[in-house]
């Protein structure tokens, strides 16, 4: 890996899909590969990662932001919440009232800044096609679109997919999960290649549900983290190979 970090946003088209699931995975196994982590919150307005990590948020993107602007800006990792060894997270606003103050100019320059000092920038993002998104695709090495089996999704997908070539974004990639749930898949992976018109990069499938996943987020745990989950090499060597391909050059 070269002196910048590879960043990869996790991002969808509804909510519900398994999106802060995935990215979480990642980093765990990023972080079980050693590799320096630096997991970004901008689903502003929910602020799942910090939810579903239970983290005490004593500084967030907000703080950052707000010290960039009054030129009282210290370091990169003063503004990081320690997750383990390798995990780092910039938290997203404690209230979201305040997201409307992260203003769009600031996003580029806090990316530009932590890829020096991390190996993988993984970015949480709403499912809103705003300003604020738009500029971390356009800053993303890598753009993972998370999708279910569902119509509506399919069909969101497919314009993002149009979007995501008017507007050139770099590497987009469609990760299909259905291990978010065990109900009724409607379309086949064949149905969802030729409706969308684009290759499905990765799969996850039902054999990687997870019956007690809210058990892992009431304890602000990473499933890929857990000593018994890395037993079960089947599912647990999946998510590795997606989070490998992932660190490639565009494929």
């Amino acid at each position: 890996m070269n002196n910048e970090g590879k960043i990869i946003t996790i991002t969808s088209r509804k909510g519900g899909v398994g999106k802060t699931t995935t990215l979480l995975n990642l980093a765990g196994i990023y972080s079980n590969l050693e590799k320096k982590v630096l997991i970004i919150d901008l689903d502003l307005y929910s602020s799942s990662i910090s939810v579903s990590l239970n983290l005490n948020k004593e500084k967030t993107i907000y703080n950052m932001v707000l010290d960039i602007t009054n030129n009282k800006f210290t370091e990169v990792e003063d503004y990081m919440i320690k997750y383990n060894d390798y995990i780092s997270v910039l938290s997203s606003v404690n209230d979201p009232r305040l997201a409307n103050h992260i203003g769009v100019k600031y996003i580029e320059q806090i990316i530009n800044m932590v890829k020096h000092y991390y190996d993988v920038i993984l970015i949480d993002t709403n499912h809103v096609l705003n300003d604020i998104n738009v500029k971390v695709y356009d800053n993303s090495d890598t753009i993972v679109n998370v999708m279910s089996n569902d119509p509506v999704d399919l069909v969101n997908t497919k314009n993002f997919i149009t979007i995501a070539k008017d507007i050139e974004f770099k590497d987009l990639r469609i990760l299909l999960n259905e291990s978010n749930s065990l109900e009724e898949k409607y379309f086949s992976l064949y149905d969802i290649r030729n409706f969308l018109g684009y290759n499905i990069s990765f799969k996850l499938g039902s054999e990687l549900f997870v019956k007690t996943i809210d058990k892992y987020v009431l304890e602000g745990q990473i499933l890929t983290l857990n000593n018994v989950y890395q037993k079960n090499k089947k599912e647990y060597k999946k998510l590795e190979k997606i989070g490998l391909a992932l660190l490639e050059d565009n494929a």
